[in-house]
């Protein structure tokens, strides 16, 4: 069953009629409905070209949350094989929120480190949404350690809303723990490629975004807040979400173009929801070009690279 986003219920609507038609001539094999059913689709085809053409960036927050977008765990399972979860932070808990460990990509050795949201009641709760605790960035930040002793890269896939904002996390250092993830990437002599697959939002983004090559599916959205919290913050109403999610430029499309990601991965028309495989591929395609792209840089080369590459943010795109 399709779960159909707001602005596409028109789409619903014809899509649903096309459907009636086919399950009425499956229940009266005498009914010829193809014809009528071809044209509705046909109509459905057109209207998802223009739905999709050109969205509003608050339109785009709407497509990166949709909730049968693939998730971190899809695409973990799809890409790569010979996978090695690791659990904990040797210090307090494991983090459902962060799922993380040995993998190869393409037959190469990597660590692979995602936010997973969850897919229905049971495991959204179990995974927080996919906003980490504090234990969340130190299990990745174990992970990151591990992967530079032993020269293996580091592939990251960013899905959040944000780090958990309760009042656990705050006394066990969440703050703290985001700079040190964020610290941690800056530090390593290993590829760090990153992949924002749906939100990417606030210092929990960053912390497993500051990598040498970033890229955003097309439809995903990266910021430093949401939009609903940005129009509570500066204008006190949070029905403000779509004039602040056209300010926060947080869109592929901005974000490209000012130069803080790398690339922006096409996903199929109407979102990678609609065809899950050809999104994954996508991504494992760009990831495979990104690996190669690193692999004759040494790890003073990959250090330098990132930091510079950080330093000169805000740099590119200023007169946009």
């Amino acid at each position: 069953m399709t779960n159909y986003l707001d602005f596409e219920k028109p789409l619903a609507e014809i899509e649903g009629k096309a459907e009636e038609l086919r399950a009425m001539a499956r229940q009266n094999e005498d009914m010829d409905v193809e014809d009528e059913a071809a044209a509705l689709d046909r109509k459905a085809g057109e209207m998802l070209q223009d739905l999709y053409g050109n969205l509003t960036a608050w339109r785009k927050c709407q497509v990166a949350r949709h909730p049968d977008r693939p998730h971190c765990i899809d695409y973990i399972n799809a890409l790569f094989t010979d996978y090695t979860p690791l659990a904990g932070d040797r210090n307090f808990a494991d983090d459902h929120a962060v799922m993380g460990g040995l993998a190869r990509f393409n037959d190469q050795p990597v660590v692979v480190i995602g936010q997973e949201k969850g897919s229905d009641t049971k495991s959204r709760i179990e995974r927080n949404f996919g906003m980490a605790r504090p234990e969340g960035y130190r299990k990745a930040i174990r992970l990151m350690e591990m992967a530079d002793k032993f020269g293996l890269p580091i592939i990251t896939l960013v899905d959040t809303p944000g780090a958990y904002p309760g009042k656990g996390a705050e006394e066990r250092g969440q703050s703290e723990a985001i700079a040190r993830s964020t610290e941690k990437c800056l530090q390593v002599k290993v590829p760090v490629i990153s992949i924002i697959i749906g939100e990417g939002g606030s210092g929990g983004a960053v912390a497993f975004a500051t990598a040498n090559k970033l890229a955003m599916l097309e439809h995903s959205v990266y910021s430093v807040i949401t939009p609903e919290g940005c129009a509570s913050i500066l204008w006190k109403n949070a029905e403000k979400m779509r004039e602040a999610a056209e300010a926060l430029r947080l869109t592929a499309g901005d974000l490209l173009q000012l130069g803080v990601v790398d690339r922006s991965i096409t996903e199929p028309l109407g979102g990678a929801h609609r065809d899950r495989d050809a999104a994954i591929a996508a991504v494992g395609s760009t990831i495979a070009d990104m690996l190669k792209d690193l692999g004759d840089l040494d790890g003073d080369a990959l250090l330098k690279a990132r930091r510079e590459k950080f330093l000169e943010l805000g740099s590119k795109g200023l007169a946009a």
